[in-house]
């Protein structure tokens, strides 16, 4: 792949301010330290903790397109907060999920909005429309009926949420996330002029994969791109995000780590937060099994179930484990997913481990 897209730099807070609530919310899944997240969000008053809670665990809403589609060039959170305040309190949901709603969850919950109320009929025809996008998507997912009701009595009552939320946000900023926000982005800007270097000498695929620190693409699938808007991000670090923003521009936008590897997601941590995770997978003889067959093939989860004689979900439970210590690489391809171990990980995790026991 010769052409390369076009590149925008977003480079701000707000990224981190928003994905720093899912990371909070979900830990385990990022790695970070439960009794750390519980006590950040134990600094919010009860209310908005509840809320706030309420509106990830449902997946209300996904800012990120929202924000990717922000004019301007350099998104911190006190613009993108000024930016919610100028949009009225009864429009600020519709604004925010208008980016990815499609139909007909799209009408069915804009219709829900104008009339106040839902019934059970709204509740099955909603649930199904989840049950058939994770099974286009291929995802094992339930839905239930509790989390289906907490979604429709939010958009029931799109006033009560759009006060609600932009309260419970800037008090998050002020509570927590303004104290931490200068660390940030520090971090995101030196990430950046690396990012920057590495655009000049590698092919679209090889830049995602570095920056991701693991992550493939078919290079057939990156043809069509021809603007990215690449987005570094503190919180997610290794995960990476890579969608399309508009269909019509052929824009993409392109979430990647932006932490350092010698750096800890929790102010303070002496023990390097990537040596910390690695020993830590490592010390699992799954795991260490799972490294052992991906060192010598490319494989996907389900052949290596079969190998290991374990259940899938368990497989991909201990892959995930080693995809957070960057130790597998994984690609996205038409056929599935498919792991191959980053021996050069492995290398990183011991030398890390002989620099930190030599410190003086």
């Amino acid at each position: 792949m010769d052409d390369k897209p076009e590149f925008i730099w977003d480079i701000g807070t707000a990224y981190d301010f928003f994905t720093s609530l899912d990371v909070l919310h979900h830990p385990d899944r990022y790695a970070l330290r439960g009794n750390w997240a519980a006590g950040v969000r134990s600094r919010l008053p009860a209310k908005k903790r509840e809320l706030l809670h309420n509106i990830v665990k449902n997946s209300v809403v996904w800012p990120l397109p929202w924000l990717a589609r922000l004019p301007e060039p350099h998104k911190d959170v006190t613009a993108v907060l000024r930016i919610l305040t100028a949009i009225p309190a009864s429009e600020r949901l519709q604004e925010l999920t208008s980016c990815y709603l499609e139909s007909p969850q799209k009408e069915l919950l804009h219709r829900i909005a104008a009339q106040g109320q839902w019934n059970e009929s709204d509740l099955e025809t909603l649930r199904e429309i989840y049950r058939e996008m994770y099974r286009k998507e291929g995802k094992k997912k339930k839905v239930t009926d509790e989390d289906v009701r907490a979604q429709l009595e939010i958009w029931a009552n799109p006033v009560k949420f759009g006060e609600g939320y932009l309260a419970a946000l800037q008090t998050y900023y002020e509570v927590f996330f303004q104290e931490d926000e200068q660390r940030i982005l520090s971090a995101l800007q030196e990430t950046v002029a690396h990012a920057q270097q590495l655009t000049a000498e590698l092919t679209l695929p090889e830049l995602l994969e570095e920056l991701s620190q693991g992550l493939q693409f078919d290079y057939a699938d990156l043809k069509i791109v021809k603007r990215v808007r690449m987005a570094p991000s503190f919180w997610t670090t290794p995960l990476s995000l890579f969608m399309q923003l508009d269909e019509k521009t052929e824009e993409w936008i392109f979430l990647f780590g932006g932490r350092p590897v010698n750096v800890s997601l929790v102010p303070g941590e002496v023990v390097p937060e990537l040596l910390y995770q690695t020993l830590k997978a490592l010390a699992d003889p799954t795991r260490l099994r799972i490294l052992r067959y991906l060192s010598a093939e490319p494989l996907t989860p389900a052949e290596l179930a079969r190998r290991l004689r374990l259940r899938p979900p368990t497989v991909i439970h201990h892959l995930d484990a080693l995809r957070l210590a960057r130790l597998v690489q994984l690609r996205l391809g038409h056929e599935g997913r498919r792991y191959a171990a980053r021996h050069e990980a492995v290398k990183l995790a011991c030398e890390m481990l002989e620099d930190y026991l030599n410190l003086s």
